[in-house]
């Protein structure tokens, strides 16, 4: 079970990351940073959850074209999600790509409906296994890690849950390292940005929210032997994915000083610390709130690396070859090898021309709801705006009118009056005018559920 975190320590004590390679077939250590301080999960909880649903597969307690229905609670989640209305339905393996690639908060809940009847009846299978496998300083309360206060786990029980899904699952190990999916005419690319990329990357799971920075579970494969990296509060998407490619070369390049090194045992003999995890919503999302987090990270190439790397890199890549003069900022930086994405719909499992045709569905659901949606927002009222922290303002306002957002800065609200022609009696006008209303809605909106 979890440790209860009761322990005083304070959270300077443990720098804002946490850092972990292991060999996957022994679990040998082959470095070790913070690797059992409690940390928030994030969706890196999505591997738990994929775990637990591909174990019930393998056990015959359910099957990959089982049909699952979107619960209004599951269409209720935070994004990153698909967005399906309660009552669609989707297939258990539709529901476990879309969850993995995308990292589909929404399907989450659906696999965990599912499989385990409710959230908490998910949530007590997936302790289970924790508890089986000997994760113990980890707790969970839901199957996508959206921020709760119980859902706590360590760098070490990670690598113990990746080396898991390695060993029980072969079979359906191809869930965590597919390239992308495509839904509709939506592509989505894996957020594990070393897939694709990194040479011999196969797995395994992004996570995000502020509590707990950018995380990543990944595991590359080289001449045979395969590492597994866990990076935990990397201060961006790019920055985990660099991390993390650095762990794994060093990892791959250390065997000839092996020898020089003390051991640091395995995995499992690493001693949990009783701690608090830290928090680091501050450092990662203070005044930024406007601004969803998301795994869907939008980091430009980490040390100013241009694309001018892409081509070689990507030509390394596919003739299966580690870029000798490459560092992984710039390795990274390239587009993913070619791909063709994986597609993805919902309704029964369909193949040949019945896939097509579902597929060509959901597209035409897609252009429906999109055009839905910008009739919706044409016809709102200007005062119903406010509460997109993303509005643009609107470029045909009446000359002299008030800014309308909540969120515009002081001098966007003064910039209608700017631009007007230069007529002193004109311009006095507006500013006589009562200024616009502020909300402290943004200011003010509380940080506790961030995208994952």
């Amino acid at each position: 079970m979890f440790l209860a975190a009761l322990a005083v320590a304070s959270p300077r004590v443990v720098r804002a990351e946490a850092l972990l390679v292991v060999e996957a077939d022994t679990g040998k250590v082959l470095q070790a940073e913070n690797a059992t301080y409690p940390w928030y999960p994030a969706s890196v909880t999505k591997l738990m959850t994929a775990y637990v649903t591909l174990k019930a597969v393998k056990e015959d307690r359910t099957t990959l074209d089982t049909l699952l229905t979107v619960s209004p609670v599951a269409a209720s989640q935070s994004p990153s999600k698909m967005g399906f209305k309660p009552g669609t339905q989707v297939t258990v393996d539709n529901a476990l790509k879309m969850m993995l690639v995308k990292s589909a908060n929404d399907m989450a809940v659906v696999l965990a409906e599912g499989v385990g009847g409710s959230i908490d009846g998910f949530s007590a299978l997936m302790n289970q296994n924790a508890q089986r496998l000997g994760m113990t300083q980890t707790s969970y309360v839901n199957p996508n890690g959206l921020p709760a206060d119980g859902q706590i786990t360590s760098a070490r029980d990670l690598a113990i849950l990746a080396r898991a899904i390695i060993h029980d699952l072969p079979e359906y190990e191809y869930f965590v390292h597919i390239p992308s999916i495509r839904y509709g005419r939506r592509i989505t690319q894996n957020f594990n940005k070393l897939i694709g990329r990194y040479p011999g990357a196969d797995g395994f799971k992004t996570g995000f929210i502020c509590a707990s920075g950018y995380n990543l579970v990944a595991s590359a494969t080289r001449n045979g032997k395969r590492l597994i990296a866990v990076v935990l509060g990397a201060s961006s998407g790019q920055a985990r994915a660099v991390k993390a490619a650095q762990l794994l070369e060093r990892g791959f390049g250390n065997d000839a000083l092996s020898w020089l090194r003390p051991s640091l045992g395995t995995v499992d003999n690493l001693v949990p610390i009783d701690a608090s995890p830290p928090n680091l919503r501050d450092e990662m999302c203070n005044g930024r709130r406007h601004k969803p987090a998301s795994d869907e990270d939008e980091d430009t190439v980490a040390g100013g690396a241009s694309n001018s790397s892409s081509e070689p890199a990507l030509a390394f890549f596919t003739a299966g070859l580690q870029p000798p003069t490459l560092k992984p900022s710039e390795l990274l930086a390239a587009a993913p090898a070619p791909s063709e994405p994986i597609p993805v719909y919902t309704g029964p499992t369909r193949t040949g021309a019945a896939l097509i045709a579902a597929v060509a569905a959901d597209a035409d659901e897609q252009a429906t709801r999109h055009r839905g949606r910008k009739s919706r927002l044409a016809a709102k009222k200007p005062d119903a705006a406010e509460s997109r922290s993303d509005a643009k303002p609107e470029p045909k306002s009446g000359a002299g009118k008030p800014a309308r957002h909540a969120n515009a800065k002081p001098d966007a609200a003064a910039k209608p009056a700017a631009d007007k022609p230069a007529k002193p009696k004109a311009a006095a006008k507006p500013a006589a005018k009562p200024a616009p209303k502020s909300t402290t809605g943004d200011a003010g909106a509380p940080d506790q559920k961030p995208r994952s």
